[in-house]
């Protein structure tokens, strides 16, 4: 599960979009193949007169220079063609370096059609001339030159068949996600439970209530030569395709093969919270949305009350409105909480004990507050799954502890911390440690 420096797991795809009828989908890729079909034929007769134009185009800008290394990798490329299949690090390092052939990784090879793809796309940037269709590129996972209209159209270069194994899983997760998100509307009525205090303000509100979940960023590290090799990263330094861009810019060794793939992940503990919140909040059919934390943005709290519902590393921009007048805050990574009225720390056990049939420690952090633009705000989250699975359907239920309803049923804010015991990622018991009010 995330925390910093922790590797995550589960990745469950996010899918935002309006959904669609099956048939639909099917006829309107058959009638795309139909047309795509009739436009190959075209677009085959004038490729390499294209090509040609392009590539005088590029040699006229000194896009890869007049001399030197970065303008032989252009020139073996283009001898190559727009058709050829890419090539390999090793034909590359002996064509245009002179090195002797080697089936091992060859960093200068990456670190030079790295310079290379840069080129083309800076100067594509402010380029206001030449076709769109035909732009030159070098695709990720590929050694070869490419038209817009080849990428667009064309087959899969090498590594891209390595997407194909990620449909199910997202399909598989996005369901799970949007199933806890129905049930919640379904049940919602005489069998849900009655609101407590601490959500009898969002029930009472005129705002519409946006469930924001906490997600997290992947992206591909395409392996051209052995697709099969090809795999799917959470790095914590890395939380945007604007991240990942930089990232390729400052370390290309390292991050040369990453692409960027459109797609987050949500742990599965965020489905089982929802599950019990969501009949909750839309009780009276009191309008209730759902979006990513990631898609979070400050118009979101002018037009909505907030819930947020995930683990405390996924809640991106909440997470300093949130501790920033919070007594309760995060320790050096995500796994912990520090209490500033007691100076008590609490740090979850989780990561290192969910494997073994030991009891361990999570803990739930929840809050209730408005921000600055007058947004209500509440906040259900763990440190790590076991927390956030515990946490959740205690504050959904009829009855509070009392200490909490007291100051839930005040005007003001309050948050509170909770320890949830668990076993195998199973949440057994809980104990609520400390309850604030707060600004």
């Amino acid at each position: 599960m995330p925390g910093r420096g922790v590797q995550a797991a589960c990745p469950i795809q996010v899918n935002y979009g309006n959904p669609r009828r099956n048939n639909d989908v099917t006829s309107g890729v058959r009638r795309l193949a139909k047309w795509f079909g009739k436009a190959r034929a075209g677009q085959r007769e004038g490729g390499e007169t294209g090509f040609a134009a392009e590539v005088a185009r590029l040699n006229a800008s000194r896009v890869a220079g007049e001399s030197g290394r970065l303008r032989d990798l252009f020139d073996y490329l283009v001898a190559r063609g727009p058709d050829a299949p890419s090539a390999s690090q090793a034909d590359i390092a002996h064509a245009v370096f002179g090195q002797a052939a080697t089936e091992g990784d060859d960093a200068t090879v990456r670190v030079y059609v790295h310079r290379l793809r840069k080129r083309l796309e800076d100067f594509y940037a402010t380029d206001a001339q030449g076709r769109a269709d035909q732009r030159l590129s070098i695709p990720a996972g590929a050694y070869a030159l490419r038209s817009a209209a080849q990428v667009v159209d064309g087959a899969p270069e090498p590594g891209r068949r390595a997407y194909r194994w990620m449909a199910p899983i997202a399909l598989g997760c996005t369901l799970a996600l949007v199933a806890a998100f129905v049930l919640g509307r379904v049940l919602a009525g005489p069998t849900a439970p009655p609101a407590n205090a601490l959500w009898q303000p969002f029930i009472d509100s005129d705002r519409p209530i946006m469930v924001v979940v906490g997600d997290y960023y992947m992206f591909g590290e395409i392996n051209g030569f052995h697709p099969d090799q090809s795999r799917l990263i959470r790095d914590f330094r890395i939380d945007s395709p604007t991240d990942l861009a930089r990232a390729q810019e400052e370390e290309p060794d390292r991050y040369e093969a990453a692409e960027d793939v459109g797609l987050t992940y949500l742990p599965l503990s965020s489905a089982y919270a929802l599950r019990a919140i969501m009949p909750v909040l839309t009780q009276n059919g009191h309008r209730v949305g759902l979006m990513a934390a990631s898609e979070l943005t400050a118009a979101t709290a002018r037009d909505y009350n907030i819930v947020y519902v995930g683990l405390v590393s996924g809640m991106g921009l909440l997470e300093d409105v949130t501790f920033s007048g919070s007594t309760i805050k995060v320790g050096e990574t995500y796994d912990e909480f520090t209490d500033g009225k007691t100076g008590k720390r609490y740090a979850s056990e989780e990561a290192r004990r969910v494997a073994s049939p030991v009891y361990y420690r999570d803990y739930g952090y929840f809050a209730r507050f408005r921000e600055p633009g007058g947004a209500l705000v509440a906040v259900i989250a763990g440190n790590r799954d076991t927390g956030l699975r515990g946490l959740a359907p205690m504050l959904a239920g009829g009855h509070l502890p009392a200490q909490v309803s007291r100051l839930a049923q005040g005007s003001g804010g309050l948050e509170g911390l909770y320890q949830i015991t668990g076993q195998q990622g199973a949440d057994l018991s809980e104990k609520l440690l400390a309850v604030h009010p707060r600004r």
